[in-house]
């Protein structure tokens, strides 16, 4: 059976879809079966796929919904090892549609149980905001992690998102855990930056990821090719950083082959 990460913070800018799209083509370069669920109504990973949202007929919202297998929606990427379960924007309308149905925090849970034996990681790209979609990831996920922008006002919010966490694994997913706080958007010729990064991890040291994500110009531009940095540029400082997050999940889950 695969793991489920939900990538999430309700703060807009702090590499959370960018994390989500090269995590999972890092694991999927080092042969290991993953799926990228696209759970944001905004689409930035299926676009930054080389998907157009507006071409996208079956998504994750029909599958959580109208109870659409995952197979009639999944796409296979260039990856050999990279699947995409796509968004559009009708995802907007599945909050207040959800509103009345029964059980609404576990429809995500229950599309992707049934393919979760399929794939080694699914990894989940949360919208930014703790709305009903977002509860639904972090329901349906084995552990969650935390992207934090190494700029000011970096923890703001971060205090709520753990709350958040806390009663969701009280009420509705007690197995669900903090994966790690993953550092983000980092420049080490800034005092700005590196005071961040040591507040993190005197705060946060048991659960802050030992990779740190650098500022990284091809990191930025792969999206509009529609690529993950490692097939964009597998030898800049971003791919290479991704690479060391995914070797750094694989150790902390015992799956390293």
């Amino acid at each position: 059976m695969g793991k489920i990460i939900a990538i999430a913070n309700q703060k807009g800018g702090v590499g959370k879809t960018t994390s989500a799209i090269n995590l999972a083509a890092s694991l999927a370069v080092l042969e290991y079966k993953t799926l990228l669920v696209d759970a944001d109504p905004q689409a930035n990973s299926t676009s930054g796929l080389g998907l157009d949202p507006k071409e996208v007929k079956i998504s994750i919202y029909e599958c959580m919904v109208d109870d659409v297998h995952p197979h009639d929606a999944i796409v296979k990427n260039d990856l050999k090892f990279l699947d995409i379960l796509p968004s559009h924007i009708d995802l907007v309308g599945a909050e207040v549609e959800m509103v009345s149905i029964q059980n609404r925090e576990e429809k995500m849970r229950n599309a992707l149980g049934k393919v979760i034996d399929e794939y080694d990681f699914i990894i989940i790209d949360c919208s930014p905001s703790l709305g009903l979609i977002t509860i639904n990831s972090l329901t349906a996920a084995n552990s969650v992690m935390i992207p934090v922008q190494c700029e000011f006002f970096a923890l703001e919010g971060l205090g709520k998102l753990l709350n958040t966490i806390k009663i969701i694994q009280t009420r509705l997913n007690p197995g669900l855990e903090i994966e790690g706080i993953l550092l983000t958007l980092y420049d080490s010729r800034t005092s700005l930056g590196n005071q961040v990064v040591e507040d993190v991890r005197t705060h946060f040291k048991n659960i802050a990821f030992n990779t740190i994500i650098p500022r990284n110009v091809k990191l930025s531009e792969s999206p509009s090719f529609g690529l993950p940095v490692i097939v964009h540029d597998a030898e800049s400082k971003g791919a290479v950083s991704y690479l060391n997050l995914a070797h750094e999940i694989l150790d902390r889950n015992g799956k390293s082959k």
